[in-house]
């Protein structure tokens, strides 16, 4: 089973993946760590990530950026407006959601934000699935930390669309710092003070700053503050604004009348961009922006902090207030760390520098840091891995309540309670208790709308509790539902369930005997028997059935996801069929220009002249059908075109290779002589060694018994003399 955390950016998007006792970063197809976050389409198949970008500058009405940021939004919600501006593909309304009008196959069509997230998350599970040689199915997805209950609902419904299952929608932010802590071996212990970190990130589209209190084995996120307008993309366009000002003047063109001119001038900024973060000075030059002429210009880092002056000066701003809702001061901090690809901006970074007097930390890989933390926690909800205990308390960015009609046996009850308030701690679950004779219906929305993303509509969700009536005696039923903000951010009324109150007889407590003084005697066992415990009267509520509940909330039902990823199977077909055509195509037309070249080559000695004749009127006539009706054909007919080839050139091919075969084993049979004649020498040597050893041998066996008999011999007695 694979462990894949995903950082759903809204220019790339990284995969990271748990193995090998950490965490990898995996490369896609043309092995870049980060792929595009975009979905284009054509007049075949779509275009995702890296294909997309590639042909970005000549599709652009086709292609669609920034889906994280419409998804679960609507067309007139100011946010999406502002989208437009980086958005090239036109954005329409679908029954209530954002989408994009595109031509696709041919014909306009019209795909909703979440479809198009699905599209992208379809892709990047081929890209993981690819790198690991498993099938993908359990990731962690990160999602930016405001989030409303609709946002986050329709990027998980875009998950399962996409064949995914969804562990846990985490925040940014707070994927960074499970990323950090659970490889922090000198975190304080439970007891001791907390180590006190500010996470600034700082991306293409968005910057969060939330202070994070650790301890050994758990994170506990305590604040967090943004500004959803301030990023990378924000520097691109007030770029792009200065020099259409200037090429206006110098060069007499205006890029703003023509998408594709302004598209290749954000491309140069980027660049630019990226140079002024470690150079004082950067050039643009573009050939043919339109009508034919070429730019150039210069930009100095001085002039490019003024042309984002407006935008620097809110740099500290989320910070502040995310201090302030910890009710934290600067000085309280131990550690900032940034990640994020726009902290390479010197001009933030001396700003954010500044405002804590102390030096920040760059720890964390900055792009990848993100996709780390949402792999680290889908191994930790994982069964597969074993990993080091380590809890994550969330908070709730944004106050809930419920609603309810007032009931006419209860005239003088309140309609409405918060029950989540901003910074609880999530997930969390509330139970909540109502007196009712009948059934009755609840909403869910949000306390204080002004909060929320652009004019996002604060209403979560209506759930409706069946099944209830009057008791025997006519009283209320004492209904009891389960609210629970789970591990997503997402808001549902899990269960329902009614208790009845009932007499019971339990004994009071003793009240605590006093301490005993020095001198005091010594307790005995008393032979007197003991009173029996007083007993009290206490109601107690027991639960005796559940209540059925029927909800409606932002997420899609059943038959809609159900239909959705059957029309996304389909268009996977078609994509698949389109690659393998163009796949059959290239080989075809790879085989043609190498018989081509081998037919007066290595296969001339095995043709007659009639089959080379023959063979080259057939190479000549499907070139040509090649690259004029052939050029939009089917797989079918390039595999028919390939046999029509074979049956001509296969018997050459086949003479061409008996002979190879023939050479090959006459080469083998020759190693194999020479082999067994080897073989055969060494037994020779072996054989004439044994011989010379036998030969040998006798003369030794003489020498030995002569020896022995001197040895053995009796000594001779000398005879004493007379």
């Amino acid at each position: 089973m694979s462990v894949v955390g995903v950082d759903l950016g809204t220019l790339n998007t990284v995969i990271a993946v748990a193995r090998n006792r950490g965490v990898d970063v995996i490369t896609n197809e043309v092995s870049n760590r980060a792929t595009p976050s975009l979905v284009g389409f054509g007049p075949k198949s779509r275009y995702v990530g890296e294909a997309a970008k590639n042909q970005e500058v000549s599709n652009l009405k086709n292609t669609v950026s920034s889906f994280n940021r419409l998804a679960g939004r609507s067309l007139n919600d100011p946010d999406v407006q502002i989208e437009k501006d980086f958005v090239s593909a036109p954005l329409v309304d679908i029954n209530g959601q954002v989408g994009a009008e595109v031509t696709y196959l041919g014909k306009k069509e019209k795909f909703t934000a979440t479809q198009i997230v699905a599209m992208f998350l379809t892709k990047i599970k081929a890209t993981a699935s690819a790198e690991l040689k498993l099938p993908v199915s359990d990731v962690v997805m990160s999602c930016p930390v405001w989030y409303t209950d609709a946002q986050r609902r329709a990027i998980l419904d875009a998950a399962e669309i996409a064949g995914l299952k969804c562990l846990r929608l985490i925040n940014d932010t707070t994927a960074t710092a499970l990323g950090y802590g659970i490889t922090k071996l000198d975190l304080p212990g439970p007891e001791e003070k907390p180590r006190r970190v500010v996470f600034v990130d700082i991306g293409h589209s968005n910057y969060t700053a939330s202070v994070v209190e650790f301890k050994k084995g758990e994170l506990a996120v305590k604040s967090t503050a943004w500004d959803r307008h301030f990023g990378g993309r924000y520097i691109d366009k007030a770029l792009v604004d200065h020099f259409a000002k200037e090429f206006k003047e110098k060069y007499k063109i205006d890029i703003n009348e023509n998408a594709k001119a302004r598209f290749r001038v954000v491309a140069g900024v980027e660049k630019i961009k990226k140079i002024l973060s470690a150079n004082t000075m950067a050039p643009l030059n573009i050939e043919s922006v339109m009508n034919d002429i070429d730019v150039r210009g210069m930009l100095k880092r001085e002039e490019l902090e003024e042309l984002i002056k407006p935008m620097l000066d809110r740099t500290t701003g989320p910070i502040e207030q995310a201090l302030a809702d910890a009710k934290l001061k600067p000085e309280d901090i131990d550690t900032i760390e940034l990640t994020g690809g726009c902290t390479r901006v010197p001009a933030l970074k001396s700003a954010i520098q500044n405002f804590f007097g102390k030096q920040l930390s760059f720890t964390l890989n900055q792009d990848e840091a993100v996709a780390r933390g949402c792999a680290f926690s889908c191994a930790i909800l994982s069964p597969v891995f074993r990993v080091r205990d380590f809890s994550v308390h969330d908070m709730v960015s944004y106050p809930i309540e419920f609603t309810w009609e007032k009931s006419e046996d209860i005239p003088d009850e309140d309609t409405s309670l918060t029950v989540f308030n901003k910074g609880n701690v999530m997930p969390s679950t509330k139970i909540l208790t109502f007196y009712r004779k009948h059934p009755f219906d609840l909403e869910a929305k949000y306390a204080k709308p002004e909060m929320l993303p652009g004019k996002t509509n604060p209403w979560i969700g209506r759930f409706s509790v069946k099944g209830v009536k009057e008791d025997g005696k006519g009283d209320f039923m004492i209904c009891k539902l389960k609210a629970r903000l789970n591990v997503h951010g997402v808001l549902n009324v899990e269960s329902g369930y009614y208790v009845e109150e009932t007499e019971v007889e339990e004994p009071i407590p003793e009240p605590p005997k006093e301490d005993k003084k020095d001198g005091d005697a010594m307790d005995v066992d008393s032979k007197e028997p003991k009173e029996p415990p007083k007993m009290r009267k206490v109601k107690k509520q027991q639960r005796k059935g559940d209540l059925p509940l029927s909800a409606g909330t932002a997420s899609l039902d059943q038959s809609t996801k159900d239909a959705l990823m059957e029309k996304e199977n389909q268009m996977i077909m078609e994509d698949k069929l389109v690659a393998d055509t163009e796949h059959q195509k290239n080989e075809l037309e790879s085989f043609i220009y190498e018989l081509k070249d081998k037919i007066i080559g290595v296969y001339a000695e095995f043709a007659s002249d009639d089959e080379k004749s023959k063979l080259s009127a057939k190479l000549d006539a499907i070139e040509d059908w090649l690259y004029d009706e052939g050029e939009d054909a089917t797989k079918a007919q390039y595999v028919a075109k390939m046999d029509d080839i074979r049956s001509i050139a296969g018997p050459i091919i086949q003479r061409y290779n008996d002979k190879i075969e023939e050479e090959r084993q006459a080469v083998l049979k020759k190693q194999q002589e020479a082999a067994a004649a080897k073989q055969a020498e060494i037994e020779r040597r072996k054989r004439e060694e044994e011989a010379k050893k036998q030969a040998e041998a006798p003369a030794e066996s003489k020498d030995a018994e002569m020896t022995d008999a001197e040895t053995t011999k009796p000594d001779e007695v000398e005879e004493p003399s007379s």
